[in-house]
């Protein structure tokens, strides 16, 4: 579990004008977070448009996110979906040499009862070889697991050791906090409330903001994590603007853009998304440079 306390990236995947995978600005990418003192990565997650990526096409991602990294910090793999055989299966056929970590999303579209959602996790935790972390994201699945459904499921398997809690319910996070096993991690879902889900006893962040500011963002982490919270809060309010403004017209348009800016990655995403408009970029570069 102590994996995955801190400041988590969830990667980008850059694209070239073509679309085809940007591999060298991958590895640009890895090595900025990895430099400036992040935690640890997370491979095919939402921000990764892992949606549009082929099969082989993720193989040759996360291999080479492997390569890169080379065991300098933990890495978790996203592993989720709607159709629970299939979650399983992709487990089963999957080589965690070197990966330290799953993270599961709840199932979307079909929008199983909370005793779907236990059944779903469970045969999820029956086969899989590392830890798991849960995934509660409501606004993009439709669907919300309940404080009291991810509780039973980190009492009843020890293997799901965290959630990354997407909800933005300070009430329901407050309740998991509260009542969780001590080997049982929250994590943050949102870069903007990071910082007070922290100050109620929240372990970190799977971050967007990261893969642009790494430095910045873990530090604001580091800080609120040893109690220094007025330090922590000045970071955290330098960065809210840009945060906010990230998120305006959709992940990962914003955070490509910001990449863009920084001369990380090239400003490409596969369809169906599309990059955030001039205004939106604009200010984004503006931000990025007061910063």
């Amino acid at each position: 579990m102590n994996k995955f306390n801190g400041t988590g990236v969830a990667l980008v995947t850059p694209f070239r004008k073509d679309k085809s995978i940007d591999f060298a600005a991958l590895e640009k990418l890895v090595e900025h977070i990895i430099s400036n003192k992040c935690d640890y990565l997370v491979m095919m997650g939402t921000t990764s448009e892992n949606p549009t990526l082929q099969k082989d096409e993720k193989s040759a991602v996360i291999n080479h996110i492997i390569e890169i990294t080379n065991k300098r910090v933990p890495l978790v793999l996203g592993i989720g979906g709607n159709n629970t055989q299939a979650v399983v299966d992709a487990i089963k056929e999957t080589d965690f040499t070197n990966i330290d970590g799953i993270l599961s999303v709840t199932p979307y579209y079909n929008k199983p009862s909370q005793e779907g959602l236990y059944q779903h996790f469970k045969e999820i935790a029956r086969i899989s070889p590392v830890p798991i972390i849960l995934y509660n994201v409501p606004g993009r699945t439709s669907v919300n697991l309940s404080a009291e459904t991810t509780l039973r499921l980190a009492k009843d398997f020890k293997n799901i050791v965290a959630i990354k809690e997407a909800s933005g319910n300070f009430s329901q996070i407050m309740q998991i906090v509260k009542n969780k096993p001590s080997q049982f991690a929250v994590i943050s879902g949102d870069d903007a409330i990071t910082y007070p889900l922290i100050t109620i006893g929240v372990a970190g962040v799977i971050s967007v903001v990261a893969n642009a500011l790494p430095f910045e963002f873990s530090e604001m982490v580091r800080l609120a994590r040893d109690q220094k919270y007025d330090e922590a809060l000045k970071l955290h309010y330098k960065l809210l603007d840009f945060i906010d403004t990230l998120f305006i017209e959709g992940n990962p348009a914003g955070i490509k853009s910001a990449l863009a800016e920084l001369s990380i990655c090239e400003n490409n995403l596969r369809l169906p998304l599309v990059g955030v408009s001039s205004s939106t970029q604009k200010k984004l570069s503006s931000l990025l440079k007061e910063i």
